[in-house]
């Protein structure tokens, strides 16, 4: 798949992993919409990219489908879809206040799993609209799951599951999209050193980072953008969950 002048979203653009695949795909020659919530942060890096910023709940249909055709408007069909847009809040099935709240549950499966879902299947729409390249290609689709999808530690029932489900959905979708010449695949990351992780303790870093077998140390969120970069631009990567994790596996706590 080309990068010139391809109309790409990346949800959750505005911070973390997101923001960095927004400036690595602005850098390719994208035309890059940032789908996101945060619209402080959203306009700032839009306007440093040269890209457009639009709010975006992707656990609302309605809302996704408003920004999506929006970003249509503006930049022409999606060709290049990058969904990072995600919530990892901590909770136990049975924790020392009682059962975990059913809705607890249910938010984060909502943004993280149907969210992703959500822009997915808007995107593929869009791409199913576009002229097919030499090898019929009309788009690529890009999720973030989590090494929790295969480990999950005590206290992220929710965000294992929902994470799980991205991974199971890969390569289902790829096989029902290959008829339009849609890809997807599915980024499973380890440890990285987003904003959230960048403001605990240096001593809860370095801990983390000790559990790396290697390197020893967080990946950085460009690291991330350089497997979206690949796989966007290698025509047979499809259908797969990349683990980016220095060999990481996780222990239960």
């Amino acid at each position: 798949m080309e990068f010139k002048e391809v109309p790409a979203i990346v949800s959750g653009g505005a911070s973390g992993l997101g923001e960095a695949v927004a400036r690595k795909l602005a850098t390719s020659g994208c035309k890059v919409a940032i789908l996101d919530m945060n619209a402080e942060q959203g306009e700032k890096v839009a306007g440093e990219i040269g890209g457009l910023f639009l709010y975006c709940d992707v656990s609302s249909a309605d809302s996704a489908d408003e920004a999506v055709s929006a970003a249509r408007k503006a930049h022409g069909p999606c060709g290049i879809a990058v969904n990072c847009a995600g919530i990892a809040p901590a909770g136990k099935i049975l924790g020392r206040e009682g059962v975990m709240p059913l809705e607890k549950f249910s938010k984060v499966v909502e943004v993280n799993l149907i969210g992703s879902f959500n822009i997915l299947r808007l995107a593929a729409a869009d791409m199913a609209e576009r002229e097919p390249n030499a090898d019929g290609e009309r788009g690529v689709i890009i999720n973030t799951a989590s090494i929790a999808a295969y480990e999950g530690q005590i206290g992220q029932a929710a965000y294992s599951a929902s994470k799980g489900g991205i991974v199971s959905l890969t390569l289902q979708a790829a096989r029902e999209l290959a008829r339009q010449g849609i890809r997807v695949n599915t980024i499973a990351p380890g440890i990285f050193m987003t904003p959230m992780m960048a403001g605990m303790p240096d001593e809860v870093q370095e801990s983390l980072a000790a559990t790396l077998p290697f390197p020893s140390r967080m990946g950085k969120p460009d690291e991330f953008a350089m497997m979206v970069d690949q796989m966007v631009s290698n025509p047979v990567l499809n259908g797969e969950v990349v683990r980016l994790d220095c060999a990481l596996r996780m222990a239960p706590r």
